[in-house]
């Protein structure tokens, strides 16, 4: 039996239209990280809590390691690294400086505002990471998978981190101030 193949159908991951996608996506997610990096410097500088302070410098560090990371994973595709601009993290960024100017400076309502920002940040990368680690799954860039699954571990943990800030006291002190 003679199978045909289709006159849009590949043979070769590397040439198929999810392998472009994948590699934009990459793109994407190198320019948040990226960007994210000047702007982390400045959400510590204006949390009030120290816990929250660390918690953001920390994830600084760990960020630098996801571009790091995010530079294997181009390298493990045998792709240039290349930046395409992440409009979803200049808005969310851009979100997160509007809720710190309408804060009071060293209000505890400022540091809720800014795990709010922070955290839709962080979800923004765990839909990214989960989303580029299940096509590399499919186009079977297995070392990608677990390089971008060590970053989406990273992610939720972040994530679980600022609201256990939140839950214990930011958003009940904030609760109490004047507004």
């Amino acid at each position: 039996m003679e199978t045909k193949v289709k006159s849009n159908q590949i043979t070769d991951v590397h040439d198929s239209a999810l392998n472009e996608l994948f590699i934009e996506e990459l793109q994407d997610m190198y320019s948040a990280e990226k960007q994210l990096i000047n702007a982390l410097p400045e959400m510590a500088k204006n949390a009030t809590s120290n816990e929250l302070r660390t918690a953001i410098s920390n994830h600084l560090k760990e960020t630098e390691n996801h571009i790091t990371r995010l530079e294997h994973v181009f390298d493990v595709v045998d792709t240039k690294t290349k930046e395409k601009k992440c409009d979803g993290m200049a808005g969310l960024i851009k979100e997160g400086n509007v809720i710190v100017n309408e804060t009071e400076k060293g209000s505890i309502t400022r540091d809720a505002g800014i795990i709010s920002a922070a955290q839709k940040i962080e979800h923004y990368e765990i839909a990214s990471y989960g989303t580029l680690k299940t096509m590399a799954e499919v186009l079977g860039y297995h070392e990608a998978v677990n390089l971008l699954d060590a970053t989406l571990q990273e992610e939720k943990y972040t994530n679980n981190l600022l609201t256990s800030i939140a839950l214990k006291g930011v958003n009940e002190s904030a609760r109490k101030e004047r507004g």
